[in-house]
């Protein structure tokens, strides 16, 4: 039967393309994906998938169902289509969107015979507030089997880890004075900031090396002889599971308090995206997209790579069992988050990349459908690592 699905894919490749490229050419930034949203949702529409948008009140974030009417396992693949500013699709989402859409029409062809359904999830923002955090914590996976996704990449790796994150927002605030005639009636709020990294470089050397802070200063004051009244710091803190990542964040609040205190200002704490959790691969769900990835495709597929970054899909693998591999474009050493990395997507290596990822992730799917055994091991190994 899986070599239906190979003519599945083949009868929609055009049309994948042609949307990916589309993409491509009309970037949006996250939760500004109108017209990508629209693209995608209106394809699964022609081939029957029930759409509703505007899911877990974000307006462009979509889900669309195709029931075979039969029990059996609910898949879901997840579509990102937001872009990066002064980029455009440097990450690849717009191959991530096209190629989960093109898996979920490819096996609803398939799945009046196997039982089940197949869910795509229009996913927005994935690269500032993800809306996989939303969904996560709002029950969208509650009756989701497994959930996968392919990110675009030089070459392709196995599923691996990222990094849990938190993005933390200091606001200090002091007052104002001449800085030249009467500095001593001011309260120096930048005075706070700098501390605050200096108490955070010294904090470098007592944690585990899986640990990232890094922070900038979008408000430090506007003249050089007004004491700035005014100051922010955003960092962004990440380390290998949420447990450790807490206990280093409660430390660097512990640092601006103590800034704070050293200076007189006053401090504002907040969050100013959401937090992703560390990704758990469920390898058994991984070994059998790896093994379709090897059939589909005529690149190899290294092991996972150690990831310093985070991802919301992080957060769909605490509550379902997920996998988020890489597939290649064939240029090894490409960097994402370039215009080289979007330009690589509209090559014919990007588009090749596109037809074996969604191949692969339609394989897969049919795999978890058909074989209750494959199905029972991935339910068993989400349930031990929950219990850690």
């Amino acid at each position: 039967m899986k070599n239906l699905l190979d003519k599945e894919i083949e009868k929609i490749i055009q049309s994948l393309w042609d949307m990916s490229d589309h993409l491509y050419e009309n970037p949006e930034l996250g939760n500004q994906e109108y017209q990508s949203m629209q693209l995608l949702a209106d394809f699964l529409k022609e081939h029957d998938f029930v759409v509703e948008t505007g899911t877990v009140d974000l307006p462009t974030a979509f889900k669309a169902e195709y029931n075979s009417g039969k029990p059996g396992p609910r898949i879901a693949y997840l579509a990102e289509y937001d872009a990066l500013p002064g980029v455009g699709h440097g990450c690849g989402h717009n191959l991530i969107g096209t190629m989960s859409t093109g898996a979920g029409v490819a096996l609803s062809k398939l799945v009046n015979e196997t039982g089940g359904s197949i869910v795509v999830l229009g996913t927005p923002a994935e690269e500032t507030n993800g809306a996989k955090v939303a969904m996560s914590e709002q029950g969208t996976f509650s009756d989701i089997d497994a959930a996968m996704i392919v990110h675009p990449g030089d070459v392709s790796y196995e599923s691996g880890e990222s990094l849990a994150m938190d993005a933390i927002q200091f606001s200090y605030s002091g007052k104002s004075a001449h800085a030249a005639a009467s500095p001593e009636k001011g309260i120096n709020a930048l005075d706070s900031v700098i501390q605050l990294f200096n108490g955070i470089n010294a904090l470098r050397q007592h944690v585990t090396s899986d640990v990232r802070i890094h922070g900038v200063i979008p408000e430090g004051g506007q003249a050089a002889n007004v004491v700035p009244d005014k100051a922010i710091a955003q960092f962004y803190v990440r380390a290998k599971n949420r447990s450790y990542l807490d206990e280093v964040v409660r430390k660097v609040k512990q640092i601006a308090e103590g800034a704070a205190l050293m200076t007189g200002a006053s401090l504002e704490i907040s969050n100013y995206e959401l937090s992703y959790d560390n990704m758990i691969t469920n390898e058994a769900l991984s070994k059998k997209f790896t093994e379709n990835l090897k059939k589909t495709s005529s690149y190899p597929v290294l092991p996972a790579k150690d990831s310093y970054g985070s991802i919301d899909m992080g957060n769909v693998s605490q509550v379902v069992p997920a996998i988020h591999p890489y597939i290649g474009m064939n240029k090894p050493g490409l960097i994402p988050h370039t215009k080289e990395f979007a330009d690589q997507t509209i090559t014919g290596d990007g588009h090749q990349a596109l037809r074996d990822g969604a191949l692969s992730l339609a394989m897969t799917g049919y795999d978890i459908l058909t074989d209750a055994d494959l199905l029972r091991t991935i339910q068993e190994e989400f349930e031990i690592n929950r219990m850690k």
